[in-house]
């Protein structure tokens, strides 16, 4: 039988609460009453990977986290969106405040009247943007937002979320790893305050150029580099600033320059090298 969207709200309380749950228990609740999730399968996961590469590195993001449950009406709901946005503290237990964004990934076997009545929990509950990301048929995202009509993005648009994000979301980066990755070097750059890596590549060589040499885009790539490593924070030193400088392979210096923007220290960017 098929429930319609507020079946839960409209029942009396179930019996159960968010502290009977345990961390990682295969459950959601809706007004006391249990709602058993299974674990997703390989399109659904990769994608979960793409968006949350995404969604995490974003300039104004605080964190994404994955599953994350949120708790309210005094335990007696507890959800967990697939991916969420906002500021939450690393404590123990469920979280009890109200994301801004969640995200939502629908494949096969979805249950429609389930996700129905978790998006109109979300959005009564205060989520400013909920995107279901549709893996079925042709790639697109449902947009729901409170006292809206729902809007459709197609696999070539963009998502915005003002207020949230600072960039634009492809959606295909919510779902393609490649398209994901270079949405995060884009965020990973503005993160340091570089616009992107073409502007970074770009002013290098311009530089490179003014200064006459022979091998100027080489000579640019490298103080590219260099720009980054000083924008990171890290302290270069006589000889591995004389390395940098000497080489003329683009494919090495690009290598670097990707690994300085997203790389943990100084060492993982050249210690293999």
């Amino acid at each position: 039988m098929t429930r319609p969207h507020n079946f839960y709200a409209s029942e009396p309380p179930g019996p159960f609460s968010a502290d009977q749950i345990r961390d990682g228990d295969p459950y959601e609740l809706s007004n006391g009453h249990a709602i058993h999730c299974m674990s997703g399968g390989r399109r659904h996961g990769l994608s979960h990977d793409a968006g949350h590469l995404v969604l995490s590195t974003d300039p104004a993001t605080h964190a994404a986290p994955i599953d994350l449950g949120l708790a309210w009406n005094e335990g007696k709901n507890l959800r967990a969106p697939d991916l969420c946005v906002g500021e939450f503290d690393n404590e123990p237990g469920w979280e009890p405040g109200v994301p801004p964004l969640a995200v939502e990934y629908a494949d096969r076997g979805q249950n429609e009247s389930e996700l129905r009545a978790k998006i109109a929990e979300l959005l009564e509950r205060g989520v400013r943007y909920l995107w279901v990301v549709r893996l079925t048929g042709p790639l697109r995202v449902e947009v729901h937002q409170p006292g809206c009509k729902m809007q459709i993005v197609s696999a070539d648009g963009e998502l915005h979320a003002p207020g949230v994000l600072s960039n634009p979301v492809p959606v295909r980066a919510l779902v393609d790893r490649e398209a994901a990755l270079a949405q995060t070097l884009r965020n990973l750059l503005q993160r340091q305050g570089i616009e992107s890596l073409e502007a970074v590549r770009a002013e290098g060589e311009a530089e490179g150029k003014a200064k006459g040499e022979a091998k100027g885009q080489a000579v640019g790539r490298a103080e590219s580099l260099l720009h980054v490593l000083h924008a990171r924070g890290w302290t270069v030193d006589a000889s591995l600033r004389r390395k940098i400088l000497a080489c003329r392979d683009h494919g090495q210096l690009d290598g670097w320059l990707v690994k300085a923007v997203t790389a943990s220290s100084l060492q993982l960017v050249f210690g293999k090298d």
